[in-house]
């Protein structure tokens, strides 16, 4: 299985990191983006095949991920498309591009795969919204949610509900890395060194996400577990829901959506 990079940028990066930290082959994997210097190193470092055209890499690709901006996204498919055969699949990573877009610029019977991952493919959790303008369940749109659960986890999702993905997958993770660093300069504060209190402020978001994904119970459940009446751990959620904890994230997320809509 062959897979083709259009444009190299650092979502793009991410995931090719992902495939090959989970024994992808590198010479399956092929690049090519407008600017040969911002493809050419990473293509040497990571041993990938770096070709001279996107003609080129569409006629030796099985999946050709188009992962250029969306304002590029139509001339790339206009110089590929007569290179292209109905057994191949297209895969778009563009913000805003929708399948009927991609549709009305390529050939009616084309497999096209949107998808919509976070950052954390890179280290193979990452999570991934698809859809297709198929059944998902049938070939090509199977091997190209493949490469994507290599890299972490795949979710089905409508198009309209792409946005909100986005702002809680997408741009969450940052937030995440707000409330780890929050939690290490609190245990700063209280005599721990900055490293040793994000070590343990990130191994305990790590932990607390395994536990909600691997329990049938939702998360507010497992609160009430690690919460004795009257102790430390109820005066902390109090203080920090009297500090605007849960509005605040609600909020963030909100303007994320809006921004998103409105992109």
């Amino acid at each position: 299985m062959k897979i083709g990079f259009i444009g190299v940028g650092n979502m793009a990066k991410a995931i090719i990191k992902g495939l090959l930290k989970n024994n992808f082959e590198s010479t399956d994997i092929l690049v090519h983006s407008a600017h040969q210097s911002s493809y050419g190193p990473f293509a040497e470092k990571h041993q990938l095949i770096a070709t001279k055209s996107n003609q080129e890499l569409v006629r030796n690709s099985d999946i050709i991920v188009i992962a250029v901006k969306p304002y590029v996204v139509k001339t790339v498919i206009d110089e590929v498309r007569d290179d292209l055969n109905h057994h191949q699949l297209v895969v778009s990573l563009a913000s805003g591009i929708s399948i009927e877009d991609l549709q009305t610029s390529l050939d009616e019977q084309q497999p096209i795969l949107r998808i919509m991952p976070n950052v954390n493919v890179e280290i193979g959790e990452g999570m991934t919204a698809v859809v297709a303008n198929g059944d998902l369940k049938m070939e090509p749109f199977q091997s190209g949610v493949k490469i994507f659960e290599t890299v972490g986890s795949t979710m089905e999702l409508d198009e309209k509900d792409f946005p909100i993905f986005s702002a809680i997958a997408g741009s969450a993770p940052a937030y995440a890395y707000l409330f780890i660093d929050a939690l290490s300069r609190a245990g700063v504060k209280h005599g721990l060194t900055k490293a040793s209190a994000t070590k343990i402020a990130a191994q305990m978001v790590k932990g607390s996400a395994e536990m909600v994904l691997k329990s049938d119970e939702i998360p507010y459940a497992l609160i009430d577990k690690v919460s004795s009446p009257g102790g430390t751990t109820v005066a902390g959620l109090l203080a920090m829901e009297e500090a605007g904890f849960s509005p605040a994230v609600v909020k963030g997320i909100d303007a994320t959506v809006a921004k998103e809509i409105n992109h």
